[in-house]
């Protein structure tokens, strides 16, 4: 078994995103002990959900089948080669303001290759074309121009995943007044292994890092989105570090000492630095036990959430 390295690091948000909603009414808890008081039994009980998680998947079939899926860790959608031509353009695309001229493919195949760049490959059920241009259409606001789709051709397309840069199946949408398209992956992504090695947890003082913002294998840092409640300041992301694997664990910062709090949670972005490059080490989160999903900033995460 590898040795388990921990690497406390209380890291500061960078900005905050949004509220993740607030829940019907008031709850007692932000004062009913003080962070002080518990604080080393706490660590200790954080430290210790992160090597079981980090023991269960390492050198696990569920790590093996993970890896040997399609997981994407970068937007499946992309647009023009060189940018757009104007703001209103550049507004349009993230708002997912697009209108369809041209008839879609009736034919295309069922199944694709996706190749990384040692040579593996892995073949994937293909989204069709509507559903593809659904995915990155919707309602647009009143009066805005949209982006005006005038063709459709199967295609591929590179993003990112957790062995790299990989070659996907793509929809290639021709627009009106450029000479690139914008392109959407048409590979189905892959799911999370059928018998994940480690249940969640809700015995252990450790938030759920909601989602990944944004990482490269061949950097060491990654960009993630966690949850606090309302009477905590900020989050902190701990990090363990294995060979097989690297566990984050977020935990809330300065609870306040006393009084009620509303049950409302707040989203933060937090950038996490690691000892090496993240390489094809697996990124999970202590409090679900699980991989940790990426989410495009506009749009639901095209993969395991």
């Amino acid at each position: 078994m590898d040795l388990l390295r921990q690497h406390s690091r209380r890291v500061r948000p960078l900005t905050a995103l949004a509220f993740a909603g607030v829940l019907s009414g008031m709850i007692a808890g932000c004062g009913d002990r003080a962070l002080g008081e518990r604080e080393g039994s706490d660590a200790d009980a954080v430290a210790a959900r992160a090597r079981q998680v980090a023991e269960a998947w390492d050198g696990s079939s569920a790590a093996e089948a993970w890896r040997a899926g399609l997981h994407p860790m970068s937007d499946v959608t992309q647009p023009p080669r060189g940018g757009f031509h104007s703001a209103a353009d550049e507004r349009a695309y993230r708002h997912k303001n697009f209108v369809l001229r041209t008839q879609l493919p009736t034919r295309w195949p069922k199944t694709g290759q996706v190749v990384w760049p040692d040579g593996g490959k892995l073949s994937r059920p293909l989204v069709d074309p509507r559903k593809a241009f659904e995915s990155m259409s919707s309602a647009p606001p009143a009066g805005e121009p949209p982006l005006t789709v005038t063709g459709v051709k199967f295609a591929t397309m590179t993003i990112t995943t957790g062995r790299g840069p990989t070659t996907v199946p793509a929809w290639a949408f021709s627009v009106k007044g450029y000479e690139s398209p914008v392109k959407r992956a048409a590979a189905e992504p892959s799911g999370l292994p059928d018998r994940p090695p480690v249940r969640g947890t809700a015995d252990v003082p450790v938030d759920k890092v909601h989602h990944l913002v944004r990482m490269d294998p061949r950097e060491r840092t990654v960009s993630v989105v966690t949850v606090h409640g309302a009477c905590e300041e900020s989050s902190a992301v701990d990090v363990l570090e294995t060979k097989g694997s690297v566990v984050l664990s977020a935990t809330a910062v300065n609870r306040r000492g006393d009084g009620l709090c509303t049950k409302q949670a707040e989203l933060r972005q937090v950038t996490v630095r690691l000892d090496r490059p993240l390489g094809e080490r697996l990124l999970l989160d202590a409090h679900t036990g699980l991989p940790v999903p990426y989410r495009p900033e506009n749009g639901p995460s095209p993969s395991w959430s």
